[in-house]
Protein backbone atom coordinates (compact mmCIF):
# COMPACT_ATOMS: atom_id res chain seq x y z
CA UNK A 1 0.00 0.00 0.00
CA UNK A 2 2.81 2.41 0.86
CA UNK A 3 4.34 1.93 -2.60
CA UNK A 4 0.97 2.82 -4.14
CA UNK A 5 0.98 6.15 -2.33
CA UNK A 6 4.39 7.21 -3.64
CA UNK A 7 4.29 9.89 -6.30
CA UNK A 8 8.01 9.81 -7.09
CA UNK A 9 9.78 6.47 -6.51
CA UNK A 10 13.35 6.82 -5.25
CA UNK A 11 16.38 4.77 -4.23
CA UNK A 12 19.84 5.34 -2.73
CA UNK A 13 23.32 4.29 -3.88
CA UNK A 14 26.32 4.50 -1.55
CA UNK A 15 29.91 5.19 -2.62
CA UNK A 16 33.20 5.21 -0.73
CA UNK A 17 34.40 8.19 -2.79
CA UNK A 18 33.69 11.82 -1.83
CA UNK A 19 30.85 13.48 -3.71
CA UNK A 20 33.15 15.80 -5.64
CA UNK A 21 35.14 12.82 -6.97
CA UNK A 22 31.96 10.92 -7.87
CA UNK A 23 30.56 13.83 -9.85
CA UNK A 24 33.89 14.37 -11.69
CA UNK A 25 34.05 10.71 -12.68
CA UNK A 26 30.40 10.66 -13.70
CA UNK A 27 30.88 13.74 -15.89
CA UNK A 28 33.82 12.04 -17.59
CA UNK A 29 31.82 8.85 -18.15
CA UNK A 30 28.92 10.86 -19.59
CA UNK A 31 31.19 12.24 -22.31
CA UNK A 32 31.06 8.87 -24.06
CA UNK A 33 28.86 9.00 -27.18
CA UNK A 34 26.40 6.31 -26.08
CA UNK A 35 25.51 8.17 -22.86
CA UNK A 36 26.02 11.85 -23.78
CA UNK A 37 22.58 12.48 -25.38
CA UNK A 38 20.68 11.06 -22.41
CA UNK A 39 22.11 12.88 -19.39
CA UNK A 40 22.93 16.37 -18.16
CA UNK A 41 24.90 17.47 -15.12
CA UNK A 42 24.83 20.67 -13.12
CA UNK A 43 26.69 21.14 -9.86
CA UNK A 44 26.05 17.97 -7.82
CA UNK A 45 23.03 16.86 -9.88
CA UNK A 46 22.66 14.45 -12.76
CA UNK A 47 19.48 14.19 -14.85
CA UNK A 48 18.81 11.23 -17.11
CA UNK A 49 16.14 11.68 -19.73
CA UNK A 50 14.37 9.74 -22.44
CA UNK A 51 15.23 10.63 -26.03
CA UNK A 52 12.78 13.14 -27.51
CA UNK A 53 11.69 10.70 -30.22
CA UNK A 54 10.74 8.10 -27.58
CA UNK A 55 8.98 10.44 -25.14
CA UNK A 56 5.36 9.83 -24.26
CA UNK A 57 3.07 11.92 -22.07
CA UNK A 58 4.05 9.86 -19.02
CA UNK A 59 7.78 9.59 -19.80
CA UNK A 60 9.86 9.98 -16.64
CA UNK A 61 13.27 11.40 -15.98
CA UNK A 62 15.72 10.24 -13.34
CA UNK A 63 17.20 12.91 -11.10
CA UNK A 64 20.33 12.06 -9.09
CA UNK A 65 21.62 14.25 -6.23
CA UNK A 66 25.15 13.48 -5.03
CA UNK A 67 25.89 14.39 -1.39
CA UNK A 68 28.75 13.79 1.00
CA UNK A 69 28.35 11.38 3.91
CA UNK A 70 30.66 10.40 6.75
CA UNK A 71 31.84 7.32 4.88
CA UNK A 72 31.99 8.75 1.34
CA UNK A 73 28.97 9.87 -0.64
CA UNK A 74 25.40 9.01 -1.38
CA UNK A 75 23.47 9.22 -4.63
CA UNK A 76 19.81 9.97 -4.01
CA UNK A 77 17.98 8.90 -7.18
CA UNK A 78 14.37 9.85 -7.86
CA UNK A 79 12.08 9.10 -10.78
CA UNK A 80 9.72 11.91 -11.63
CA UNK A 81 7.53 13.01 -14.50
CA UNK A 82 8.97 15.57 -16.84
CA UNK A 83 8.93 18.99 -15.13
CA UNK A 84 6.09 20.37 -17.25
CA UNK A 85 3.87 17.36 -16.43
CA UNK A 86 4.75 17.51 -12.71
CA UNK A 87 4.00 21.25 -12.62
CA UNK A 88 0.63 20.69 -14.30
CA UNK A 89 -0.33 17.98 -11.78
CA UNK A 90 0.77 20.05 -8.80
CA UNK A 91 -1.12 23.09 -10.11
CA UNK A 92 -4.30 21.02 -10.46
CA UNK A 93 -3.82 19.55 -6.96
CA UNK A 94 -3.33 23.06 -5.55
CA UNK A 95 -6.36 24.58 -7.31
CA UNK A 96 -8.62 21.71 -6.24
CA UNK A 97 -7.35 21.92 -2.64
CA UNK A 98 -8.05 25.68 -2.56
CA UNK A 99 -11.54 25.12 -4.00
CA UNK A 100 -12.25 22.41 -1.40
CA UNK A 101 -11.11 24.73 1.41
CA UNK A 102 -13.25 27.54 -0.02
CA UNK A 103 -16.26 25.22 -0.31
CA UNK A 104 -15.77 24.15 3.32
CA UNK A 105 -15.74 27.76 4.51
CA UNK A 106 -18.71 28.75 2.33
CA UNK A 107 -20.65 25.64 3.36
CA UNK A 108 -19.98 26.36 7.03
CA UNK A 109 -21.22 29.94 6.60
CA UNK A 110 -24.35 28.66 4.84
CA UNK A 111 -24.99 26.20 7.67
CA UNK A 112 -24.32 28.85 10.35
CA UNK A 113 -26.79 31.23 8.70
CA UNK A 114 -29.46 28.54 8.62
CA UNK A 115 -29.34 28.03 4.84
CA UNK A 116 -28.97 24.69 3.12
CA UNK A 117 -25.14 24.10 2.97
CA UNK A 118 -24.99 22.97 -0.66
CA UNK A 119 -21.34 24.12 -0.95
CA UNK A 120 -20.32 21.20 1.28
CA UNK A 121 -21.13 18.90 -1.67
CA UNK A 122 -18.04 20.29 -3.39
CA UNK A 123 -15.77 18.75 -0.73
CA UNK A 124 -16.27 15.08 -1.70
CA UNK A 125 -16.27 16.09 -5.36
CA UNK A 126 -12.88 17.77 -4.94
CA UNK A 127 -11.51 14.85 -2.94
CA UNK A 128 -12.65 12.45 -5.65
CA UNK A 129 -10.91 14.62 -8.24
CA UNK A 130 -7.68 14.52 -6.21
CA UNK A 131 -8.01 10.74 -5.88
CA UNK A 132 -8.56 10.53 -9.65
CA UNK A 133 -5.40 12.56 -10.30
CA UNK A 134 -3.45 10.28 -7.97
CA UNK A 135 -4.77 7.16 -9.71
CA UNK A 136 -3.89 8.72 -13.09
CA UNK A 137 -0.33 9.33 -11.87
CA UNK A 138 -0.05 5.71 -10.71
CA UNK A 139 -1.30 4.49 -14.09
CA UNK A 140 1.26 6.76 -15.75
CA UNK A 141 4.02 5.25 -13.63
CA UNK A 142 2.98 1.75 -14.61
CA UNK A 143 2.80 2.74 -18.30
CA UNK A 144 6.33 4.14 -18.11
CA UNK A 145 7.89 1.24 -16.17
CA UNK A 146 9.90 0.22 -19.23
CA UNK A 147 11.38 3.71 -19.53
CA UNK A 148 12.13 3.81 -15.79
CA UNK A 149 14.09 0.59 -16.23
CA UNK A 150 15.95 2.10 -19.21
CA UNK A 151 16.92 5.16 -17.15
CA UNK A 152 18.15 2.88 -14.33
CA UNK A 153 20.23 0.89 -16.85
CA UNK A 154 21.82 4.12 -18.12
CA UNK A 155 22.65 5.16 -14.56
CA UNK A 156 24.15 1.72 -13.89
CA UNK A 157 26.25 1.96 -17.09
CA UNK A 158 27.48 5.40 -16.07
CA UNK A 159 28.43 4.27 -12.57
CA UNK A 160 30.10 1.12 -13.92
CA UNK A 161 32.34 3.27 -16.12
CA UNK A 162 32.87 6.02 -13.54
CA UNK A 163 33.43 4.07 -10.36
Amino acid sequence: MRQWLRLQPSFLIESDLPASEVILRVRKALQQPDLRPFAETASMCIDYKIAAADQRFWSPHLSVQVTDTESGSQLHCRYAPRPEIWTMFMAIYFVVAILVAGAAVYGYVQWWMGDRPWALLMIPTGLLLILGLHIASQIGQSLSADQMELLKERLDQTLERAL
